[in-house]
Parts: C-alpha cells; sequence; structure tokens
C-alpha cells in the first residue's frame, strides 16, 4: 500500500477521534451534529481509499479515543462506529461477474447489516447502562429527577412536577430508550454511509455504479426479524427492552422502503415535490407517519408494489 494512503488513513482515523471527543462538550445541537458526523471519515477511508485503508482508520481512531479518553470510551467506539464502517464499506464494493453482467452488493441487504449492527448497539448500551430493569428504572430516575430539580426549575413559568409525574417519564423513558437508541446508531451508519457516497462519487472513486435508492428492497428474512423482535419488545423485562433495540432499526429499515414506494409512484407526478416534503415532514414530527411507511415497506416486501412504476432511472 502507497505510504500517502497509509497516511490519509491514520489521519482520517485522527479526524474522526477528535470528532467523537469533541462531541462531548459544548452546545447540545453542535454536540449531536458532530456526534452524527464521526464515521464520516472512515467512511470515506474505506469508500475511497479501499478495505485495508478503513481498517487502518477504524484502528488509529479507536487507539487514539483510548490514550484520550478511556477504555470504556473506546469499546463504546468500537462497536457502534469503528467495526461498522469497516464492514459496511467492505461489503459496499463487494460484486461478481464482469462489465455489463457485473452484479454488486445489493443495498438491501447492506442495510440489513447496517440494522443488524445498530441493534447490537442498542442492546449492549442498555446492558451497560444497567443489567437489569430495576437498575435501569433506578438510573433513569435519577437522571429526571435531577434536570426537573435544576434545569427544569430554572425556566421562567416551569410547572411543579410532583413524585409521581416524575415515575410516570421515567417508565416512558424506560420503555422508549431501546428504540431511540436501535433509531439514533441506524440514522447515523446510514447518513454517514449515504453522505461518503455521494463525497467518494463526486470525487471519481466511488468504485460501483449510484443506485436507484428509491427500488431498494429488503430480503424476506429481514421480515421475520422485524416481527418476533417487535413481539418480544411486548413481554417486558430486559429481554423485551433488547428487543425492542433490535426492531427499531428495521423498522426504520422498511419505513425507508416505504419511502422508496411513493418515491417510485410519484415520479411522473406533478405533485411529487409537494407529497414527499409532507411526507419526509410528516416522518420527521409524528411518529405515526413513520410507522405507516414502515407498514407500507412490508407491503411492498410481499407484494412488490413498485414493478407497476416507471422504470429505475440510469446509475448516474
Amino acid at each position: 500500500m502507497p505510504t500517502n494512503v497509509i497516511l490519509l488513513a491514520i489521519a482520517a482515523g485522527i479526524m474522526s477521534a477528535v470528532v467523537f471527543a469533541s462531541a462531548t462538550a459544548g452546545a447540545m445541537l453542535f454536540r449531536v451534529l458532530l456526534f452524527l458526523l464521526t464515521p464520516l471519515s472512515l467512511y470515506l477511508a474505506g469508500l475511497g481509499l479501499g478495505t485495508v485503508a478503513a481498517t487502518i482508520a477504524a484502528v488509529t481512531a479507536t487507539i487514539t479515543i483510548f490514550l484520550i479518553a478511556n477504555p470504556l470510551a473506546a469499546e463504546v467506539y468500537a462497536i457502534s462506529t469503528a467495526i461498522p464502517a469497516v464492514i459496511l464499506t467492505r461489503l459496499a464494493q463487494l460484486s461478481r461477474g464482469e462489465d455489463e453482467d457485473r452484479e454488486w452488493y445489493p443495498i438491501g441487504r447492506l442495510v440489513v447489516v447496517a440494522a443488524a449492527f445498530a441493534g447490537v448497539f442498542a442492546s449492549l448500551a442498555i446492558i451497560l447502562m444497567g443489567g437489569d430493569v430495576d437498575t435501569l428504572s433506578k438510573m433513569l430516575r435519577t437522571v429526571v429527577e435531577s434536570f426537573v430539580k435544576s434545569d427544569l426549575a430554572r425556566l421562567p413559568g416551569a410547572p411543579e412536577v410532583t413524585s409521581q409525574q416524575i415515575d410516570e417519564i421515567t417508565q416512558t423513558t424506560l420503555s422508549t430508550l431501546p428504540w431511540a437508541l436501535g433509531l439514533l446508531a441506524m440514522s447515523t451508519t446510514l447518513l454517514n454511509l449515504w453522505l461518503a457516497g455521494r463525497i467518494t462519487l463526486a470525487s471519481g472513486r466511488l468504485k460501483r455504479p449510484w443506485p436507484d435508492l428509491a427500488y431498494f428492497s429488503m430480503p424476506p428474512s429481514a421480515t421475520l426479524v422485524l416481527l418476533v423482535a417487535t413481539a418480544v419488545s411486548f413481554t417486558g423485562g430486559l429481554p423485551g427492552l433488547l428487543a425492542g433495540g433490535i426492531a427499531a432499526p428495521f423498522l426504520l429499515a422498511f419505513a425507508l422502503v416505504g419511502l422508496g414506494v411513493v418515491h417510485v409512484l410519484t415520479r411522473n407526478s406533478p405533485w411529487q415535490i409537494f407529497i414527499l416534503t409532507a411526507l419526509y415532514t410528516g416522518a420527521l414530527i409524528i411518529p405515526h407517519v413513520g410507522l405507516l411507511l414502515a407498514l407500507g415497506g412490508l407491503a411492498e416486501t410481499i407484494f412488490h408494489y413498485r414493478r407497476a412504476g416507471p422504470p429505475p432511472a440510469a446509475p448516474h
């Protein structure tokens, strides 16, 4: 491997580690933005320079975080960011056949791998925060109570929150936490993979042609994973929480399939921009819209509505 590629990979790793460390300080919006973009340099290294470069970048970043932070932070980074970046960029460049007959690794299977990593991360995060429901509840109640008595109390006209209301907020937070962690991990992974792909495509270094993402589909096995994980999430206890963390990223994946269906079916409509704008806005602020999209994605996986739509656009 050329020396300049090795140096670029090391630089990418250090950049990711610095962004990861910087996400723990500053204004909340700035911290969220940095957290979301932490893996970007690793994905750029993987798609633009190759798997070995991505591995060098990932190892460099993990070691840097180990040195500037602590072993637990390095472990969390490796599981949530470094390993997924190396494997996903590797899979994205896999192909078989030659020239016009070349088949690239399916986008749907790539999304399934991303969902699996997100589910593992959410489950491990829940376990690290507390090995059982009681420990998690006590930890979350402490956080909620601290927020109510400090940050919330400083706001002018803030209502008085009773102990019973704190308990209710704690239980709501506990039930939604695994889903939030799974969705956040999945969103971060897919966002960085997409951004790195677009940047690498613009630079001319992307090996595979850009796919028509509106036509990506999930394998049938993913439907079973989503249904089983969702069912188990209603059983309660620690298994239910862990199942919720697994179900969430798969739910998002099928919601994206649902979005793809809408993109295809409205492709020749003069109302497409209006429909898509309303849909994306609704999905961001109304959870039920995302659920409807996921149901649409499940239906598409079974009935293949997009076959009736316009043909896929040529890669560009």
